[in-house]
């Protein structure tokens, strides 16, 4: 009903009403960018429970689906945040085609909704009650979005080539070992998926009911899949630094 009335209320007066619609629909539509990279830590809510951790110190939770179990990302705070990206910029990808007068809002609050969420994680599953401490590690975080936006609308441009080695160097972490395999089907789920955000109209996105499609795999092709192995012997490899919740880029 809610999404009716905004609808009507759009038609008559489009600019006053936009922020009230973004906002509430970027709620919904954090959630679900984040679920993919979903995950707790039942310790952190004991009241003497240890947090568990990598050789690196890492904080260490439990999650499950396609991205933990097939493509093997630990259940940690930095995996989560370049899963959230991921799907968060594909989302953004469709904002962009809102009229100019909307774009910027709805990229905006969704924008608010995760660094909001990134806080709450950082609370709740790794204990992080200074707000000084935590003001940094965001900081840091928007830092990774930014270059995210970067790479991926780069990758966008130029072809899966590109895009395989923007995701290899943002969410797996420029390992040296690579499954061509998975991350060609990464580069076609996300093809996939701007697609179907492409066709949608705009209401359907502007409702908040949003749900991306079903886990990479589904569908590949060949010509991604050549792409992603010639993208990375030409990566140049960044270095990295290392905290208890994760490691940054």
């Amino acid at each position: 009903m809610r999404a009716g009335i905004a609808s009507r209320l759009r038609a008559s007066a489009p600019l006053m009403t936009e922020t009230y619609v973004a906002f509430g629909a970027a709620q919904e539509l954090m959630k679900e960018c984040s679920r993919p990279g979903d995950y707790s830590i039942p310790q952190a809510l004991e009241k003497d429970g240890e947090i568990p951790v990598d050789d690196k110190g890492t904080h260490l939770g439990t999650g499950s689906g396609w991205w933990h179990d097939t493509l093997g990302l630990t259940p940690t705070f930095i995996n989560w945040t370049q899963l959230t990206f991921l799907h968060m910029y594909m989302l953004q990808v469709r904002f962009r085609m809102f009229p100019d007068t909307h774009a910027s809002i709805w990229i905006q609050h969704l924008t608010n909704q995760c660094f909001y969420a990134a806080e709450d994680r950082l609370v709740i599953w790794h204990k992080m009650h200074s707000n000084g401490l935590r003001q940094r590690y965001l900081k840091d975080t928007f830092s990774q979005w930014r270059a995210v936006l970067l790479s991926y609308d780069e990758g966008l441009i130029k072809g899966d080539a590109v895009l395989a080695a923007a995701i290899w160097r943002n969410l797996l972490g420029a390992k040296e070992e690579v499954d061509y395999e998975k991350l060609a089907q990464i580069v076609a789920y996300m093809r996939r998926e701007i697609r179907r955000l492409e066709i949608a109209p705009d209401d359907e996105v502007a409702q908040g009911g949003w749900k991306f499609g079903p886990s990479p795999g589904q569908e590949v092709s060949n010509t991604a899949s050549t792409a992603s192995e010639k993208a990375i012997p030409n990566k140049t490899a960044t270095g990295s630094k290392t905290s208890k919740i994760g490691t940054t880029a």
